[in-house]
């Protein structure tokens, strides 16, 4: 058995003491660890913790759900040593219906601030009339029911986490949100502009090979001359130069791009409203190798222009 040292304090972690290779590591300083981003979600149930969970993980959030109040400063350190942006944003999810969940949250949240951490606690929180709604909809007990009746058990939680709530940074009443408006309550809070734009991806393909199965949109580029019967362009591709302005240069091409580019960017505020991050715009054409390849790097280069986040991808670009 290995004994500890005297200089060794006996509630060090794992982390504390080693690095990521099991070497002593020196003591970092706290505003390093200042840098980790820290979130700790927890509220009554039904209020809509899974959902604020989902949303930090839409704006990048490492999210560890049900996690047991003693593990947060383990977890805390984990995320600081890993080093990297996947864990540099971590969000803690804690249930009342957790063994492990203790009523001494500000005591937890007050260690990891000891220890250099500076964690953001979100409550979540509705009214009693809308969480029997909401128990009653789904036909599910409450955790802290037991025999009793539905309102018992959410007064019990009420006093349960009566502190945590007094002590949270940050109340999120979702009486009156549905699940979008939620989710756009936290991104607003947590995820800042970028993480909240559309984010298109024009991709080529060929007919030949089949259809995207991720397309949200797909649109048709063979009413266009292929470009594959014309000898000086058939072993070229829709990147190069003479190519594209053999594709572009046609009747209608342009149109067909102004067209769609306007629609995309005419729509793309109502789809990140609704919480859609990522959108498929795929342009076919026979082999996905000349008009379809063209046409996306125009529609893509069009969309930047309007200010949106896009690039163009050539699944079947090679292919042939």
């Amino acid at each position: 058995m290995t004994e500890r040292r005297d200089d060794e304090r006996p509630e060090d972690t794992v982390t504390d003491r080693l690095d990521r290779h099991g070497e002593q590591r020196p003591e970092v300083d706290a505003e390093a660890r200042s840098e980790v981003s820290l979130v700790i979600v927890t509220g009554v149930s039904g209020g809509g913790r899974s959902t604020v969970a989902r949303a930090l993980e839409n704006v990048g959030f490492y999210v560890v759900d049900n996690l047991p109040q003693a593990l947060m400063v383990d977890m805390a350190e984990l995320a600081f040593a890993a080093g990297g942006p996947a864990t540099r944003q971590t969000a803690m999810v804690l249930d009342v219906r957790s063994r492990a969940f203790s009523t001494d949250l500000p005591g937890a949240v007050q260690a990891l601030r000891d220890k250099g951490f500076h964690p953001s606690v979100v409550f979540v929180d509705a009214d009693d009339e809308v969480l029997i709604r909401r128990f009653e909809s789904v036909r599910r007990s409450h955790p802290l029911q037991g025999d009793g009746r539905l309102e018992e058990g959410i007064a019990a939680e009420r006093k349960l986490l009566e502190e945590a709530r007094e002590q949270a940074d940050v109340i999120i009443d979702t009486s009156h949100l549905n699940v979008n408006q939620l989710r756009r309550r936290v991104e607003e809070l947590f995820g800042g502009e970028d993480a909240r734009r559309l984010r298109v991806t024009v991709l080529s393909f060929g007919f030949k090979y089949g259809l995207p199965p991720d397309a949200d949109f797909v649109l048709d580029a063979r009413f266009l001359p292929n470009p594959y019967w014309v000898p000086e362009l058939r072993e070229f591709t829709g990147r190069d130069e003479s190519v594209s302005s053999y594709v572009l240069g046609q009747d209608g091409a342009l149109d067909f791009v102004g067209s769609y580019a306007g629609l995309i960017a005419a729509t793309a505020s109502g789809f990140e409203r609704e919480g859609k991050r990522y959108l498929t715009v795929a342009i076919g054409c026979t082999g996905g190798k000349h008009r379809s390849v063209a046409i996306s790097e125009e529609l893509a280069t069009r969309l930047r222009e309007a200010r949106l986040s896009a690039n163009a991808q050539h699944r079947d670009l090679g292919r042939e």
